[in-house]
């Protein structure tokens, strides 16, 4: 019994090795980078179908809002009410639905604030930063997040709801079936973050100097989570990195605030003759029709309006339709211009593009800020769709960094103050302010981003609270290659390198995640979120697929998925089907992965056919041996010396094999190439009869994949002549091993160098290894002085005390002692 016992436990054992071996693919470690990503991607289905494209069947929640607001310019808060119609289009029936509290993730107690992590400095030492001292006080002094005055049905009866974090849970009185659709009103209040202060996608802006303020608000009022396909409610809480996932809808929004502020918002302003003079309504008629950017409000304007406020008030009335969000912004501060973008499209031929900004963006904002706006609808346009909204706005809102939502962007950057010398004369003849090359690069770079940004997500709805890179990685690609129609050796933050060798220090970093992780555990959001994904597809455009099928693959993704929310394997599925290129190995590697490339070129190794005539390969061999084998150090030197040999000395001692060496021909070697000749078939003889003639080079070319990235390979071949030959080696060179890889190349010249990605375009991380056979690297030495360091306090007391200049340093780190009785 025990002996039986133990055979069933050994054909156990053998059963589970064999199921390993089945999931492993193979017995050896191998692994297969060209495994089909079709095992790892959700099924296709009526929603969603195996191509990328949207389904029969295909369905999407709506919600329609009527807003009114107040900005209380006093204590910097807002009081508002809205009214929502939501639209049931799901075969679902609700019970619930679910509304986004995203002022909520500054409240007291919100999962983002508590979950908030300490900092430690670059010895592991923990850290306190000026920035994070300057928020935990404001938090302290003031009271963040939404405060819910009331929830009702549309005849004003009390709705049950339930708070959660950053969402709201509303219970309906009846099931909400397909097809069918219910209205509820909300009415709250909150009080607006100082953006600099607490860092957030809205809040105020202030301006010490004269007590002004820029308002911009955005995550301003509940709204609808959605309720999708592929994953229910998306009511995951906003915890500050994953961004927003909502649906479309129509919005009327009446904005009051003090009569002297400019409004800008998402859509079209209903109401001219209310709030602007005649002579603004004339100037914005103008702009309507002009190439260039026309001041609605003045510079001048703009300095007589900010001197001294007002109580009374104006109504501002946008209208927006098929949105996803609306936000607006605020201030007496604004210069207002405008100039009009002409495209091929029936429903809007004409987008007006506008700026609003302080005087304290000028002069840089007056002359690029409108035409960054324009110039990011021409690029987006030809690589998508046409803009599909009649407005695209730019607005300062902060000093750095950019926000995106339909038709209205915040975007940073402002010039430096200039400091004249105090002796210099022609002070008052130099201007206010200026600004740096990566200033005005940054300047319009951010701006293509967000203005980007109303392509992907604003249309095509992707969801940024699961997945960062499909909008901001894909729009990063799109701005880079608006980047580069802008103007030549445009770097923004770059030092005129291209984002390819830009993303190689992060893709070779250890602390890193796939591109494929959810939005809030993302390390090293930027890189991972932006930069790599943005590179990846430069790599797949320019080296994998070329221009012309990416081209017609990225537009028909875009077109497919305009006002629909696609998810990434309708992204990987839609780009396959429309190119007709197995892209499976590109996306594991790339987005399911942290490697990286770098290929090396590992040795390269010459050869000539052998025609197999003794009469011809034994001469050769003779003049090989004699090219590749020296002769022998002590028989040169004998002879310098006039040595001679013994056999010159006794001829008598010569031979057969004196007078013949090892590669004369016998008449064996003669027989078994006739026996060669015999043996061969009519086509194989016909191959080695014009390999004899054509006498061309052989090469083996070794490459190994250092990085696990497999790619392709660019290689520039140089003859012994100087000619250039440019080949494309495909990635599926490494199916079978990606880690080593073996190319044969024919040519009728011999080679004298093979140089790997020479255009650098494939991300390679280290380029040393390169070439073949490996280049000389040059570069040029500083020479180094040491600086003596004093301790001299005597003269460290005589020094001349500086004034001190306010401001906060946020990025500055606080003095910590220990604590302690």
């Amino acid at each position: 019994m025990r002996f039986k016992t133990f055979l069933l436990a050994i054909a156990l054992l053998a059963m589970n090795v064999a199921s390993a071996d089945a999931i492993r693919q193979t017995k050896s470690d191998h692994y297969d980078a060209f495994r089909q990503l079709e095992v790892d991607l959700p099924t296709p289905n009526v929603y969603r179908t195996a191509s990328g494209a949207p389904g029969t069947q295909y369905w999407q929640q709506r919600a329609d809002h009527q807003v009114k607001v107040t900005l209380h310019e006093e204590n910097q808060s807002i009081s508002a009410s809205e009214t929502i119609r939501y639209t049931n289009n799901s075969p679902d029936t609700l019970r619930y639905i679910w509304i986004q509290l995203d002022q909520n993730r500054f409240a007291a107690g919100s999962a983002a604030r508590l979950t908030e992590t300490a900092s430690v400095g670059e010895n592991n030492e923990d850290v306190l930063s000026y920035g994070t001292l300057a928020a935990e006080q404001r938090h302290a002094d003031v009271e963040h997040g939404f405060n819910i005055e009331s929830v009702t049905d549309s005849r004003g009866r009390d709705l049950k709801h339930t708070i959660v974090d950053t969402m709201m849970r509303i219970d309906l009185p009846q099931p909400l079936r397909t097809g069918q659709n219910t209205t509820f009103s909300i009415a709250w209040s909150f009080n607006i973050i100082e953006e600099s202060v607490i860092g957030g996608r809205g809040g105020y802006d202030h301006f010490p100097e004269n007590d002004t303020y820029i308002y911009f608000l955005a995550q301003w009022h509940p709204k609808l989570a959605a309720y999708t396909d592929y994953g229910g409610w998306k009511h995951q809480q906003f915890l500050g990195a994953g961004e927003f996932t909502q649906e479309f809808g129509n919005y009327e929004v009446e904005i009051t605030v003090p009569a002297d502020h400019i409004v800008s918002a998402t859509g079209v302003l209903q109401n001219e003759s209310a709030v602007l003079t005649a002579e603004q309504r004339r100037r914005l008629n103008s702009a309507r029709s002009a190439d260039k950017p026309v001041f609605i409000v003045t510079p001048e304007e703009a300095i007589e309006n900010e001197k001294e406020g007002t109580t009374e008030t104006k109504t501002w009335i946008y209208k927006a339709d098929n949105v996803r969000d609306f936000a607006w912004a605020s201030s007496r501060k604004f210069i207002w211009d405008a100039m009009i973008h002409r495209q091929e499209s029936d429903e809007f031929p004409e987008v007006l593009a506008m700026s609003f900004y302080p005087q304290e963006a000028e002069p840089l904002w007056s002359q690029y800020s409108t035409h960054s706006v324009v110039h990011t609808l021409e690029v987006y346009s030809r690589f998508s769709f046409p803009y599909p909204y009649p407005t695209a706005q730019s607005v300062n809102a902060w000093e750095g960094g950019g926000m995106e939502y339909p038709m209205i962007t915040f975007n940073g950057r402002r010039p430096e103050p200039f400091e004249p010398d105090e002796d210099d004369p022609d002070a008052g003849d130099k201007p206010e302010r200026t600004y740096s090359r990566s200033s005005k690069h940054g300047l319009v770079g951010v701006i293509i981003h967000e203005i980007g940004h109303i392509y992907f997500p604003m249309t095509v709805n992707t969801d940024e609270r699961q997945w960062t890179w499909m909008d901001e990685g894909i729009n990063s690609f799109l701005q880079y290659l608006a980047e580069l129609e802008w103007e030549d050796n445009f770097h923004n933050h770059r030092e005129n390198y291209s984002i390819l060798e830009h993303v190689a220090e992060y893709m070779t970093s250890e602390n890193q995640v796939p591109i494929m992780t959810q939005s809030d555990s993302i390390l090293q959001f930027g890189p991972n979120g932006y930069t790599k994904p943005a590179a990846s597809l430069v790599v797949l455009r320019e080296t994998v697929l070329g221009r012309e099928l990416f081209d017609f693959a990225f537009r028909e993704y875009a077109q497919r998925w305009k006002f629909k929310r696609p998810t990434p394997s309708d992204l990987f599925r839609t780009l396959e089907d429309a190119s007709g290129v197995d892209l499976d190995w590109f996306w594991r590697g790339w987005y399911y992965s942290t490697d990286h490339v770098d290929i090396a070129v590992t040795g390269m190794r010459e050869y000539k056919i052998s025609t197999g005539d003794p009469e011809i390969e034994k001469g050769l061999s003779r003049q090989e041996r004699a090219r590749e084998i020296p002769e022998t150090l002590g028989q040169i030197r004998n002879r310098e010396e006039g040595r001679t040999s013994r056999v010159e000395r006794f001829p008598e001692l010569n031979d057969f094999y004196n007078e013949n060496d090892e590669y004369t021909v016998t008449n064996a070697d003669r027989n078994k190439y006739s026996q060669l000749l015999e043996d061969l078939e009519d086509w194989e003889r016909a191959a080695l009869k014009r390999a004899a003639v054509d006498d061309d080079f052989v090469y083996f070319v070794d490459f190994d994949n250092l990085g696990g990235l497999v790619s392709p390979l660019p290689l520039l071949i140089t003859d012994v002549d100087g000619n250039e030959e440019f080949l494309m080696i495909p990635a599926e060179i490494w199916r079978y091993d990606y880690r080593k890889a073996t190319k044969m190349l024919i040519r009728d010249k011999a080679i004298a160098s093979i140089q790997l990605d020479p255009r650098r375009e494939t991300a390679d991380a280290d380029f040393s290894n390169n070439s073949y056979p490996s280049r000389i690297e040059k570069s040029r030495l500083e020479l180094y002085k040491k600086e003596d360091e004093s301790s001299d306090m005597m003269a460290d007391m005589l020094r001349t005390l500086r004034k001190a200049k306010g401001g906060v340093d946020k990025s500055g780190t606080v003095p910590l002692e220990p604590g302690g009785n």
